[in-house]
């Protein structure tokens, strides 16, 4: 799960388009898979001119060659992105940055239950997580359906205390080199991922977590518009 801003303040950020749909997208502090969420991609028009764009997609990538009851993975290890089937294709031509406040993982509890974690920015400061897309008509066979994965590694931050992976998230200055359209060559693969590696690790070392309530584990009865859902517990 994650915890995107608004449409109007991700536009300003990325300097972007969108449609109607993703530039009046309202905060949400719970997404669940299959559901969507703003991603930003980049891609040359009809004009040669770079365009970058926030859009809505579904969140479990869904490549148009898959079987329709097939896998649709929320997560894509950055060891195997170049290499897994899955995922190479999303990551030569399909890169995409999700943006995010912060994100839940959990840890099981002496009760049986589990403890709902934040990991966050201290400063608020929006993160950029390496994301892959791919798109598939969609059943009015004109528009097109687009879905996402994030690229996670193992955890170099303070969620390394509740879980052993994380986003990959990217510094402002490497969003613009991942976002960069157009298929990767062969020897274009390794550098981009020592890259992400890199400034993943710069990115991780500043977040920090805490304890939420466990209200948010609800799926049926939570209101995923509550921003209480993201409150710190207090102190014991």
């Amino acid at each position: 799960m994650l915890v995107p801003g608004n449409g109007a303040g991700l536009l300003h950020a990325y300097v972007a388009t969108s449609d109607d749909r993703a530039g009046e997208w309202e905060a949400i502090y719970s997404i669940a898979p299959r559901t969507k969420a703003p991603v930003v991609r980049e891609f040359v028009d009809d004009d040669g001119e770079l365009q970058r764009r926030l859009e809505l997609a579904r969140w479990g990538l869904h490549p148009s060659w898959a079987k329709d009851k097939g896998p649709r993975p929320i997560n894509a290890r950055m060891e195997t992105i170049a290499t897994n089937g899955m995922f190479r294709g999303p990551f030569s031509s399909g890169r995409a940055v999700v943006p995010m406040t912060s994100y839940y993982e959990w840890v099981e509890a002496e009760d049986g239950g589990k403890d709902p974690f934040v990991i966050h920015h201290p400063d608020g400061k929006l993160l950029h997580a390496a994301g892959l897309t791919a798109a598939r008509k969609a059943e009015d066979g004109e528009s097109w359906d687009i879905t996402f994965t994030i690229v996670t590694r193992e955890a170099r931050d303070a969620g390394g205390e509740v879980h052993d992976r994380m986003p990959v998230f990217l510094t402002d200055e490497a969003v613009g080199e991942w976002l960069v359209p157009g298929k990767l060559e062969p020897e274009q693969k390794n550098p981009l991922l020592a890259m992400i590696d890199d400034v993943s690790t710069t990115v991780a070392r500043e977040l920090e977590t805490y304890a939420v309530d466990r209200k948010v584990n609800n799926v049926r009865t939570l209101d995923r518009t509550d921003p209480s859902l993201v409150e710190p517990l207090p102190a014991s």
